[in-house]
């Protein structure tokens, strides 16, 4: 007979942090609502011979020596993780609940089963719709054993996940506020995270000075009503001063070759770029 304890200690031990670094961020997708390519779209972008112009909708995975969480579970989530061949998640954390950053949830029920619930962060706007979304796994309709447990946690300034202080910074989105979140380890700033929003107020641009790696909303390079275009980007960054800033949420208007516009201390993220802090 199988020993299915066992199995799920194998999996879940398999894919812890083992080098000098602090933290490892991977992102499973950099990608728009839609996607690149887009459905139905003959544009250059979405016939693109480069992989990296081909984007999930957006997402990263954080991994650390103490344990591993993901920031939002977007629709192509169960792909992503497949793809990154993750075997290990401790808890997902949440930027606000549009379907292209929420829809994926039900995917965690593989990591839920072996760890018996799945921690869930988020504000308590973004935790309302999870619970109204996926009103069947937080009110307990499925009991049977390898389903999906959210055990929910309302964010409402810092907390730790491991060695990991997790501060949420609202942002604007268009009419919304969203979080962002800054991800910092022994007292220094390693990730600010701001995958959605269509400003960064400068108070939130102060906390997040001289962050190490940051990751900024930069949809294309003409202006958008909820997001960031690629000179706005530039600007919150020129506040920020971070050592290192990369875009995500990228459309099919923002090709891959158009790094080549940035500075060195500049880039444009892809799908399954990983970066260590």
């Amino acid at each position: 007979m199988r020993d299915e304890s066992a199995t799920a200690g194998a999996f879940l031990n398999s894919q812890l942090s083992t080098d000098e670094s602090q933290l490892s961020v991977t992102f499973l997708g950099t990608g728009t609502s839609q996607g690149v390519p887009m459905i139905g779209c003959d544009c250059a972008v979405c016939h693109s011979a480069d992989p990296r112009d081909q984007r999930l909708r957006a997402s990263i995975y954080i991994n650390t020596p103490e344990c591993a969480f993901v920031v939002d579970t977007g629709a192509d989530f169960r792909t992503q993780v497949l793809r990154e061949n993750i075997r290990r998640i401790d808890a997902v954390v949440f930027t606000h609940s549009h379907t292209d950053h929420i829809m994926g949830f039900d995917d965690l029920r593989r990591f839920s089963s072996f760890r018996g619930g799945m921690p869930v962060y988020a504000s308590r706007a973004t935790m309302h719709d999870l619970e109204r979304v996926f009103a069947f796994a937080f009110r307990g309709l499925n009991p049977f054993p390898g389903y999906l447990k959210p055990e929910p946690h309302l964010v409402n300034g810092p907390f730790d996940l491991g060695g990991t202080t997790i501060t949420p910074l609202p942002v604007p989105h268009g009419k919304a506020e969203v979080y962002g979140y800054l991800f910092a380890r022994r007292g220094k700033k390693l990730l600010a995270y701001l995958s959605d929003c269509s400003g960064v107020p400068d108070e939130i641009a102060e906390l997040i000075r001289g962050v190490s790696v940051f990751v900024i909303d930069a949809l294309r390079p003409l202006p958008h009503p909820t997001h960031l275009s690629v000179e706005q980007a530039l600007e919150a960054a020129a506040r920020v001063q971070p050592h290192r800033t990369l875009f995500t949420h990228i459309s099919h208007e923002l090709p891959q070759r158009w790094e080549a516009n940035l500075s060195p201390n500049t880039g444009i993220a892809y799908d399954g770029l990983k970066i260590e802090l």
